[in-house]
């Protein structure tokens, strides 16, 4: 097989798919998968909602190979998703769950449980719930009721109720993920490891836009000198609004999703290192024991799609005054690992951001890790999220307070630090510095909640008002004191 360059190739079902992206093609670099699709007549179960990865209705599965060569799958937002991050991908469609045999369509599990339980009502968002479904049925055996709704919390349906779905994958999920796509994971995985292997750099040139999908971190910091105002791209459920809502052209991007060294996860003696192109669900999986303030954070970011696409580079690079990891990992006192051709430097995240959507990166560099210290002993960090629901909802304001107290009850440390209060994600200094050698008591805790309020000048939005988020941060902290003397 020859070296792909400037054609994208992926298996769509059970089929490879070769497009040379150039002047001649219909597609562009940034061609969502969705609308790829949508493009092919014989592929159009999926649906456009939203195009900004809230209603599931074009969700697909994404199947790839994993360190040891094996085939995993993934639930993901095709609308948030370029064409060339498919590339040495399987893209599995609704289209293909089911069989012919013997002139007879047999279902697959989930869908014949859809039916079954009567899952479907008006049809339109079935599919995404289907492979979403798909998604669970590859990935868990008898998945509790907790795993069936964080698997579905990414699709919207409003005919069912929901209750039928979620008994539709009590029913199917019963098989130890066997099926008809059992039978050809190896033949699939050899193909996907051959397209993996004979590519170094996708390089899709236009008149109009330059993509770039390195597999190299070596590469990646080449094109970014080469590139300084490219876009860089870990996961694109942020920049992929660019294109599907704000219909920009984006003429220079570096897509690192590609880079399989940036997708690692290290507990090492005294800290947990990160790759910044692990996607948060990876990250979810990993940090319930380890930084349960992170986990309990990203249990409530986004949904199952999202988090499969997002990565933790991505969220910290945007500096977001709402982005949900920052609060937690400036409580944590992480560190970014920065790299240019010339370089590679460590900055606290603290000492990160400078501005709204502004960080000390310069142009020549890229985000290749996070380092957090493991908690000290004794410790105490928590995170808060309010939001106008539960999931699937971006932050009205977000909190992360890490606590350190000595043998006589006296505050040795504190972090109390906020999003969406401020332009930037923010420490409440005036508060720390109140509380720092006091004693842990309802008295001084109720005087710094007092602090905290007039502390920030927050603005008011769609999402609330200045006052609510005044009240919010100070009503966080004394959240925070009660579990906190509880423990």
């Amino acid at each position: 097989m020859k070296k792909y360059k400037t054609t994208v190739a992926f298996v769509l079902n059970d089929k490879l798919v070769e497009i040379n992206i150039n002047e001649a093609s219909i597609f562009t670099p940034t061609t969502t998968v969705l609308n790829y699709l949508r493009n092919n007549p014989f592929h159009r179960g999926v649906k456009e909602g939203c195009a900004e990865g809230d209603c599931g209705a074009c969700t697909v599965v994404v199947a790839e190979i994993n360190n040891e060569n094996k085939i995993t799958y993934k639930a993901i937002d095709s609308c948030l998703l370029f064409l060339p991050m498919l590339h040495g991908k399987q893209l599995i469609t609704v289209e293909h769950l089911s069989r012919i045999i013997d002139n007879k369509i047999i279902l697959h599990p989930v869908q014949q449980s859809m039916i079954d339980m009567y899952g479907s009502q008006c049809g339109y968002c079935t599919p995404g719930f289907v492979m979403s479904l798909f998604a669970l049925y590859k990935n868990y055996n008898k998945p509790s009721k907790e795993v069936i709704l964080d698997a579905l919390t990414g699709n919207l349906c409003r005919c069912t109720g929901y209750q039928p779905i979620i008994e539709a994958a009590e029913a199917a999920c019963i098989h130890n993920g066997k099926d008809h796509f059992t039978e050809t994971e190896e033949s699939i995985a050899a193909l996907l490891l051959q397209i993996k292997q004979s590519t170094k750099t996708l390089s899709l040139i236009t008149k109009k836009q330059k993509y770039f999908r390195p597999t190299k971190i070596k590469k990646a910091r080449l094109l970014k000198s080469e590139y300084p105002n490219a876009l860089l791209l870990g996961g694109a459920t942020d920049i992929a609004l660019k294109v599907t809502k704000k219909h920009e052209l984006l003429p220079e991007i570096i897509d690192l999703s590609g880079i399989d060294k940036l997708k690692y996860y290290e507990d090492r003696p005294h800290t947990i290192n990160i790759g910044a192109g692990l996607s948060l669900e990876n990250l979810k999986a990993n940090t319930e024991k380890t930084l349960p303030a992170l986990h309990s954070m990203l249990s409530v970011f986004g949904s199952k799609q999202i988090r499969s696409l997002a990565t933790l580079g991505g969220n910290i690079g945007s500096a977001s005054p709402i982005g949900d990891t920052l609060p937690v990992l400036m409580a944590y006192n992480a560190s970014v690992v920065l790299e240019s051709p010339e370089s590679k430097r460590i900055i606290n995240t603290n000492d990160f951001i400078k501005g709204y959507h502004q960080t000390v990166m310069r142009q020549d560099e890229i985000i290749t890790g996070i380092i957090i210290p493991k908690p000290k002993e004794g410790s105490i960090v928590k995170s808060y999220k309010i939001s106008k629901r539960k999931d699937l909802d971006i932050s009205t304001i977000s909190a992360c307070f890490a606590l350190q107290l000595n043998n006589e009850n006296l505050v040795q440390s504190i972090a109390i630090v906020y999003g969406g209060v401020a332009a930037t994600t923010k420490h409440a200094i005036e508060a720390e510095t109140y509380i720092i050698g006091k004693k842990w008591s309802q008295e001084v805790v109720e005087k710094a909640a007092k602090i905290i309020y007039n502390e920030f000048t927050p603005l008011s939005d769609a999402r609330a008002g200045e006052e609510m988020r005044r009240i919010g941060a100070r009503n966080l902290f004394l959240k925070f004191y009660l579990e906190v003397k509880n423990l």
